[in-house]
Parts: structure tokens; C-alpha cells; sequence
């Protein structure tokens, strides 16, 4: 090879820092990354309370519990037999933690007509509310299979059964300083924010409400039957997952951070002419004690009307 064509060569090679097609790839999978694990779920797990996260092996069985029992009398004559309190612990399975895997293209097409960067972001962007979207319904339905196991509680109003569910808080976890949960339907609440200045947050693709007439937290979610109220100790409720660092993220060149909780990895696919993008995550929700439920029923007007004519809008301080 001459030397002028090797200079040639080196007028033509890449500079130094510059910034490739693989590394703005990469910069939009920890995007993705941290949207999902820090700007989202983090903020759902903030407003929920949940401070176990507890990372688990694909294929755990995952169980809630039920404590049934009764304590005898304490009060014995000397010499007498103590009398046995019988308790018993059941595990009642709820779900197997499994690896989700999902799987996205944008072709050569859509990139032509909106462009690289803006046709994966929105798709990105789509795909990261489904997931949420799935991980809700996973819970949502739990709970809503478990009312049998749920205390039950009417009331006239949606402030009358918040209150109830909240009393009855208060007695199933009276030996704990408790701070209270509550999942309605948006139009349970409608009525209500429609009248009241409320400030309202947004996690996980869902709105909450801080400390809500002094009663707790309230997350707002379409996946709970309207007129109905589900209420629990944040305590209570405990985040399983299954970590994709490690091996995985090894085998797959998956991008994830310090929690581990979901990977994602963009490939070029050349016969197809598009671009793939492989997600995944196994995330669950569930309550550890299933006594520690609450369900209440707005038995008044359909949209759950907050006070009944003459009430008043606060309950506590």
C-alpha cells in the first residue's frame, strides 16, 4: 500500500470523541432504563410505601398469607393448666414469578418518514405504558380475586367509606403504627377533584393523592371496580422481582442499572431492514397478610358522590 493512499485513509478515519450511531443507542436504552426504574417506579413504590423489594429465582412460587387462631383466657387459677392459644399460618400461592420478554421493530420505513431518534423514542414510549400497564392489572386483579378474604365495609359515600376503611386499618393493625392506602376508581373520586382544588401526582401511569382528607394516600386507577374501595396498610404490600443484572444481562447485552429491575437491549436487523428492541422485566405486587385488606362498597349515588347532602368535606386532621 502506497503512503499516499494510507494518508488518504487516515484524512478519512474517525476522529477521536466522536459520537457513533452504537453509542446514542446506547444512551436511549439508559433513558429507557432510568424513565422506567426511577422517574416511574420508583415514584409508584414512594407513593405505595413499599419498602421490601425483594428480589426472587424465575419460577418462585409467591405466596400471601392468613393467620387464624384465637388467644384463651389469661387468667388462671394457681396450679391450674395454662390453657394452649392455638394459631395457625396459611400460605395460599397467588403467582409464579416468571420472565417476561418482549419484543419490538421499527422498520427502515417508519424511520425514513419520522426519523431514527423520533421512531424508536415513540414506540419506546408506548411500550414502556403497556408494561406498566400489564404490571397494574397483575395486581389490580389480585386484589380483586382476594375479596374473599377482605374485610368488607359499606358506607353512603366515598369520604364515609374511606373513614371506614381506614377505622377498620386501624383495629386489624393495632399493634403497629400504620400509614393507610387506598385504591379507587377514577369516578368513585370524580365528583369530588370536580369541586376541590387537589393536587395530584403521577406514577407508574397512575395519579395519587397524598394524604387525602387525612386518611392516607389514594391511587387512582380505572382497573378497580367503580364504587369500590380497596384499603391496606402500605407496609403490607411487598415488590418481588426478578433481577435482570448479572448472567443475563451478560448473555443478552442488556442495559440495566443498580436495582436490576428491567433490560433492554437494540439490535440492528438486517434481513428485515428494521430495527428490534428486546425488553425484559418480572415485577409483582402483592400483600403479605390478605386479613390486612380492606374492601368497602360506596352503596350511594353510581359515581361514588364524596358527602352525602349536609356532610362535610374533611374527615381527620
Amino acid at each position: 500500500m502506497n503512503k499516499g493512499f494510507e494518508m488518504n485513509l487516515q484524512m478519512f478515519a474517525a476522529e477521536d470523541n466522536v459520537i457513533t450511531s452504537a453509542m446514542m443507542a446506547k444512551a436511549r436504552e439508559v433513558d429507557f432504563v432510568m424513565k422506567f426504574s426511577h422517574d416511574s417506579l420508583a415514584k409508584l413504590t414512594e407513593a405505595l410505601g413499599v419498602t421490601r423489594r425483594v428480589p426472587m429465582m424465575e419460577g418462585t412460587v409467591l405466596y400471601t398469607y392468613k393467620t387464624t387462631g384465637q388467644l384463651e383466657d389469661g387468667i388462671v387459677d394457681e396450679g391450674d393448666v395454662i390453657p394452649l392459644s392455638k394459631y395457625q399460618r396459611e400460605r395460599i400461592p397467588m403467582a409464579e414469578i416468571s420472565l417476561q420478554k418482549w419484543r419490538k421493530a421499527v422498520t427502515a420505513e417508519a424511520i425514513k418518514q419520522s426519523g431514527y431518534n423520533e421512531a424508536v423514542r415513540m414506540t419506546d414510549q408506548k411500550m414502556i405504558q403497556d408494561i406498566q400497564r400489564d404490571i397494574r392489572a397483575s395486581f389490580f386483579g389480585f386484589l380483586t380475586d382476594m375479596t374473599q378474604y377482605a374485610t368488607p365495609v359499606t358506607g353512603d359515600s366515598l369520604q364515609m367509606v374511606l373513614a371506614r376503611n381506614w377505622g377498620q386499618l386501624q383495629v386489624l393493625f393495632e399493634d403497629d403504627s400504620i400509614e393507610s392506602v387506598h385504591f379507587v376508581h377514577p369516578l368513585t373520586i370524580a365528583d369530588y377533584l370536580a369541586t376541590t382544588p387537589v393536587t395530584t401526582q403521577t406514577a407508574f401511569g397512575m395519579s395519587y393523592i397524598e394524604n387525602f382528607l387525612g386518611l392516607g394516600t389514594v391511587i387512582v386507577t380505572s382497573q378497580i371496580p367503580q364504587g369500590t374501595v380497596f384499603s391496606t396498610a402500605k407496609d403490607n404490600l411487598i415488590m418481588y422481582y426478578l433481577t435482570m443484572d448479572g448472567e443475563l444481562a451478560q448473555a443478552f447485552d442488556l442495559t440495566t442499572d443498580e436495582s436490576g429491575f428491567i433490560g433492554i437491549h437494540t439490535s440492528q436487523t438486517d434481513d428485515r431492514a428494521q430495527i428490534e428492541t428486546l425488553l425484559m422485566c418480572g415485577i409483582v405486587f402483592l400483600v403479605e397478610y390478605l386479613q390486612g385488606v380492606v374492601v368497602g362498597t360506596v352503596s350511594g349515588s353510581a359515581s361514588g358522590g364524596l358527602v352525602p347532602s349536609g356532610g362535610q368535606a374533611v374527615v381527620g386532621g
